[in-house]
């Protein structure tokens, strides 16, 4: 009985994924949900007691495999600008992944105080990442930087989410750009 329901758990979070991917926020709904596992609405309900609940597991489930490939692309680096370059072109590169779309897909506003400290501290765990080599760069307030690159970063999945004219690979050159050279780049 607990393989089922964990079997059904699952094939519930990765439906959420595939709806978050195809439509967005709109698309994720309990009868969506119903539909693409096969389950009735009210069983769905059984799993999670909101969209926001959905999404929060998500959150957990996904955000630690994205966390994970941006600290390998970092550490494949030989270099402080390196780790840098790595840990915006990854993080750009993951946009389209559908695990990173479940992340962002809700807004905070729509999560509960619980939902969002979580979320908050993964994202922490993220930029935690590139302190030291923000440090190594020379930056007297590492931890700060980091936190403004990771604006930058954010900045650039919305450009590239909302489809905006610039190609994708653009608006990740200039990040990158922004990251290691300021507005001059």
């Amino acid at each position: 009985m607990a393989e089922h329901r964990s079997m059904q758990r699952a094939a519930l979070l990765d439906a959420a994924r595939s709806l978050l991917s195809e439509g967005g926020t709109e698309a994720l709904t309990f009868p969506a949900l119903a539909e693409r596992t096969g389950l009735a609405r009210s069983s769905v309900y059984e799993y999670f007691r909101s969209r926001a609940a959905v999404v929060e597991e998500l959150c957990e489930a996904d955000f630690p495999l994205w966390a994970a490939e941006v600290a390998s692309a970092m550490e494949h680096a030989d270099s402080p600008e390196g780790k840098v370059e790595a840990y915006v072109r990854r993080q750009l590169a993951l946009v389209g992944d559908r695990r990173h779309r479940a992340v962002v897909a809700i807004s905070a506003s729509e999560l509960d105080a619980g939902a969002r400290e979580k979320i908050r501290a993964a994202h922490g765990g993220l930029v935690a990442m590139i302190v030291e080599a923000l440090g190594e760069l020379g930056h007297a307030q590492p931890q700060l930087a980091a936190m403004l690159l990771q604006g930058v970063v954010d900045a650039a999945v919305r450009r590239i989410e909302l489809g905006a004219a610039e190609d994708p690979a653009v608006v990740t050159d200039t990040a990158v750009g922004m990251a290691l050279w300021g507005i001059k780049g």
